[in-house]
């Protein structure tokens, strides 16, 4: 389940923390945050499947300290062994993990550098450069998050670097 990030609500939250530990704090509730890279290449997005049998983008919880672009470097890197340079901020919603577990998601727009080559950790089942074409709410019979979608969409509509465009 997809909710509007508490900005969206009437009360504001209130940022608490320090450092990458930021969580969102509003309505009597605290979200832990996970930043979520969505990396295009060549007229294809990567996604990842997870252990709850739905496609994830690459991504995690930053360290202590660690900015969300940092965070995105060394997630990518440690989950497929793809460098990336993090671009503009896509979305920003909450996610129901599991029944009554929602995670404060913020997803950016990733160029990858160098090749496209991944080498998956054992964070994620298997992965798949999907066309863009194909991007929907289900894809190879595993769904796609609707936030995610969201995120997906926003950067399929931005200007895309000649790297990023289909060959």
């Amino acid at each position: 389940m997809v909710l509007p990030c508490p900005s969206a609500l009437r009360a504001p939250p209130r940022l608490t923390g320090g450092g990458g530990e930021w969580q969102v704090r509003g309505h009597g509730l605290d979200y832990p945050t996970s930043i979520k890279a969505v990396v295009l290449h060549q007229g294809r997005v990567l996604l990842l499947a997870n252990e709850r049998g739905e496609w994830d983008l690459p991504g995690g919880r930053p360290d202590p300290g660690e900015d969300h672009r940092a965070t995105l470097v060394r997630e990518v890197r440690e989950e497929t062994g793809l460098s990336v340079e993090t671009g503009a901020l896509l979305d920003e919603h909450l996610f129901e993990v599991l029944p009554q577990r929602l995670v404060r998601i913020v997803a950016y727009a990733c160029t990858l550098q160098g090749s496209g080559d991944v080498t998956l950790s054992d964070e994620h089942l298997e992965m798949s450069w999907v066309s863009l074409a194909e991007i929907g709410e289900s894809i190879a019979g595993r769904p796609l998050p609707a936030g995610y979608l969201g995120a997906i969409r926003q950067a399929m509509d931005q200007p895309l670097s000649p790297s990023d465009r289909e060959v």
